[in-house]
């Protein structure tokens, strides 16, 4: 939860401010507008997980605006995808001496963490499996953004369909998953294979990877998307991030009970 936003809620409790004082207060600022961006300062509370910076042809010193506004509303820890080493390099010399809130790179998945990544908490383990080497950046895009949403990662790379042995040596990691990620590019079978042998939610990603015909990764799309494996789903041709936080979710997920009828419980 939003630090502010909790340090209102305490001081509630506390009797320190009133409903409607703490009211005005989370009404005051649901987002900041600095002329380029608009940042949601609310979406951690509405959604659980703050906003998320995409940070494709966002500039070094924009993404700092967007950043400084996060950490000065209470958020630690932002997550900034599709960056540059470039980039990355520039908000880390900033914040080297600015901050003193840790600040990683993860060249693979293009990847930076504003903070420190929250403790795995998830209700099992979310495996992340390439059908080759080649998917291993758009599976580290995935893998670092469900560990830094916290969960507990396990990665399986290169176990494509060219030698099926590989992938059935990894079975015991397969069955006992909470979620996987299977990323291929090619034809894109994996996720229909890997569906046939889990008995949990299955996210497809087709990658860019292959020949002519693969057609930057349509071929893997369609061939995801007309899965005859049941509980497979498809996210767009390399997104990572998108299956990442999608399985994050799912991990996240316990049963909910609905709230207690009043009068029920008044009878009790």
């Amino acid at each position: 939860m939003n630090t502010q936003i909790k340090q209102i809620l305490e001081a509630v409790e506390r009797g320190e401010m009133t409903s409607d004082e703490a009211l005005l207060k989370l009404k005051a600022a649901p987002f900041e507008d600095l002329g380029y961006a608009k940042v949601d300062h609310h979406r951690g509370i509405r959604q659980g997980v703050p906003e998320v910076i995409y940070g494709a042809g966002k500039t070094p010193e924009q993404i700092i605006g967007i950043l400084d506004a996060m950490y000065q509303n209470g958020q630690e820890s932002v997550l900034i995808t599709r960056i540059s080493e470039e980039k990355a390099a520039a908000l880390e010399a900033h914040y080297g001496t600015t901050v003193s809130l840790p600040f990683t790179y993860y060249k693979d998945a293009r990847i930076a963490l504003y903070g420190t990544p929250p403790v795995a908490d998830g209700i099992g383990k979310i495996v992340v499996a390439t059908g080759g080497t080649s998917d291993i950046p758009v599976a580290e895009e995935a893998a670092v953004t469900a560990e830094s949403l916290g969960n507990e990662v396990v990665r399986l790379y290169d176990v494509g369909v060219a030698g099926l042995h590989r992938l059935l040596s990894h079975k015991e990691e397969i069955m006992s998953a909470s979620v996987i990620i299977a990323i291929a590019g090619m034809e894109g079978a994996l996720a229909s294979v890997i569906g046939g042998l889990a008995d949990c939610p299955v996210i497809a990603v087709p990658t860019s990877v292959g020949y002519g015909a693969a057609f930057e990764g349509l071929s893997a799309l369609l061939s995801m998307l007309n899965s005859c494996a049941s509980g497979v789903s498809v996210v767009n041709i390399d997104n990572g991030f998108g299956a990442g936080y999608l399985a994050s979710m799912i991990n996240h997920m316990e049963a909910k009970k609905p709230l207690p009828d009043s009068e029920t419980e008044a009878k009790k």
